[in-house]
């Protein structure tokens, strides 16, 4: 299949356009984990203080921008993306456009780049802005760390995917998208950062997508290499979600 047919531009204009109309969807993707980062970085005195349960390391300088990344990230693939493509089979949008020269497999298409576009956008920012407002520097590893964070964005994604393949409407997919979010936030760190967390909890956090995913953002930011094990976990759920949207995915 030629690659204007997976992403003809007059459609990805059309859902670029549709996207800018949801401020709720921006803000929470790229406002808010930017504001987050920002304001927790400037009010919190301990955060740009070394951090002996951190190796010495500021929280600002990694801990913090690797949380926030990961939030910006499972936003878009739990809420933001399967909602939108939940929404498409609902209304008909999908089983429509497999009678047109445009098939439905180029809306998935459109939205994985537009949503990628923006966690990377997401992502920029919040270094540059962290770099000059609170000293927060670049990351030192930089294949390292687009490694990861590229690696990381497919499993979240494939997951979301698998997501919008199960949920039934609109409503059950936003619902259980936030369900399954703010848990993973937690074992991701979120809340209680991983080195404060009791033997049993580390490891269910070890094997589970978002605590190997921002440990090893953690990890690259520090300027250390990610854990072999964090690596092969992103691959298992990487290839679960994938498998799992494949399997279930469903144009109407």
């Amino acid at each position: 299949m030629p690659a204007t047919a997976l992403f003809p531009r007059r459609l990805a204009i059309t859902e670029i356009k549709l996207y800018l109309r949801e401020p709720l969807a921006t803000f929470f993707a790229i406002g808010l984990p930017l504001a987050l980062l920002l304001i927790l970085g400037a009010a919190i005195p301990d955060f740009r203080e070394p951090a002996a349960d951190m190796g010495g390391a500021r929280p600002v300088d990694t801990h913090l921008p690797g949380m926030m990344i990961l939030l910006s990230i499972l936003t878009v693939a739990f809420s933001v993306m399967p909602s939108a493509l939940v929404i498409y089979r609902e209304r008909g949008v999908l089983r429509r456009m497999s009678t047109t020269p445009v098939r439905p497999i180029s809306v998935l298409t459109v939205q994985l780049v537009i949503n990628a576009v923006t966690s990377i956008l997401a992502t920029a920012l919040m270094l540059i802005f962290g770099h000059l407002i609170l000293e927060v520097p670049y990351p030192r590893m930089f294949l390292a760390f687009a490694g990861v964070f590229v690696l990381g964005s497919v499993t979240m994604f494939g997951i979301g995917l698998a997501l919008a393949a199960v949920a039934p409407n609109s409503r059950v997919v936003q619902s259980v998208g936030a369900g399954i979010m703010f848990p993973l936030l937690f074992l991701g760190g979120m809340w209680l950062p991983r080195p404060l967390m009791p033997e049993w909890l580390l490891v269910v956090s070890d094997y589970s997508p978002t605590g190997a995913f921002g440990q090893a953002l953690t990890d690259v930011l520090g300027n250390h290499a990610p854990s072999l094990l964090h690596l092969g976990v992103m691959v298992f759920w990487a290839a679960a979600g994938i498998v799992a949207a494949t399997r279930w995915f469903r144009w109407e």
